[in-house]
């Protein structure tokens, strides 16, 4: 079931792990952000799509993990974007002739035989350095850094003052590193970033949980980079996604856990769901 969140904007969330997907109202149709887990969601959003008489005419994938490069058949055939990086990251993952079988290897077993692969990273780069999306609606800034993924990027919906953060400033999941060089660096540069747009942003929807507003935006902020610093510095966190979780969630504080590990082991990070 579609929700508004702000004038334009309305959100699709998944069950399993609380996906946010994305969708902004053209003049001549929707951009889809992150377009879902399932087959049986994706069919249901195209549904709800057709009852507003919104074809989609963009996508746009924040980064190539598995749960934000999935599309559908009925979702059509419009151009999906994603930057450079992303959509070079993709390819080489489809180049393996076996890729589809090690993707569906990685999936929630709960889902798997209802993930559609089809479709799986099929995404335009844009050239790099864009600064905005090619597409007939709002103006949407895309906002590139090193954190979490390769080629990750943030969408600011400028005229909305809305934030798509992908897999960063979630309510569920602690922030997740990539296995670079410097993933702490990394992930700092990318909270700078989205902190110098914070200004013109009400409305906050991360890649997994809940919608931040107003205030809560530049907390999600503090409460990322805390997390973070405190894997920098080596000390006990007292993150509440990890020493209280949500009820249900109490399986994320792993990430925390192999986060931690790692980093003790001297590397990046050893891997996480989403």
């Amino acid at each position: 079931m579609l929700k508004q969140v702000a004038e334009g904007v309305l959100v699709h969330q998944s069950g399993l792990l609380e996906n946010n997907t994305v969708v902004v109202q053209g003049r001549e149709g929707v951009l889809l952000v992150d377009a879902g887990i399932t087959g049986a969601e994706m069919a249901c959003l195209a549904n709800d799509l057709r009852e507003l008489g919104r074809p989609v005419v963009a996508g746009f994938s924040t980064h190539p993990d598995w749960d934000h490069v999935l599309w559908h058949a009925e979702l059509g055939e419009a151009p999906r974007y994603g930057t450079a990086r992303c959509a070079a990251f993709m390819r080489d993952v489809l180049s393996n002739a076996d890729w589809k079988a090690g993707v569906a290897e990685g999936l929630p077993p709960e889902i798997a035989e209802d993930t559609p692969l089809d479709r799986y990273g099929l995404i335009t780069g844009l050239p790099a350095g864009t600064a905005r999306l090619p597409w007939d609606g709002p103006r949407v800034r895309i906002i590139e850094h090193p954190a979490h993924a390769p080629g990750h990027a943030a969408l600011l919906i400028e005229e909305r003052r809305v934030l798509v953060a992908g897999d960063m400033l979630s309510d569920v999941f602690v922030p997740m590193l990539d296995d670079t060089a410097d993933p702490i660096g990394d992930y700092l540069v990318g909270l700078r970033l989205l902190e110098g747009v914070a200004d013109g942003v009400d409305v906050l929807i991360p890649g997994h949980g809940s919608v931040a507003r107003d205030d809560e935006v530049r907390a999600r902020i503090k409460l990322d980079r805390a997390y973070v610093e405190d894997l920098r510095d080596a000390r006990v966190t007292g993150d509440p996604r990890v020493v209280s979780p949500k009820p249900g969630w109490e399986w994320a504080s792993g990430i925390h856990e192999g986060q931690a590990r790692s980093l003790a082991r001297g590397s990046g990070y050893d891997g996480t769901p989403g």
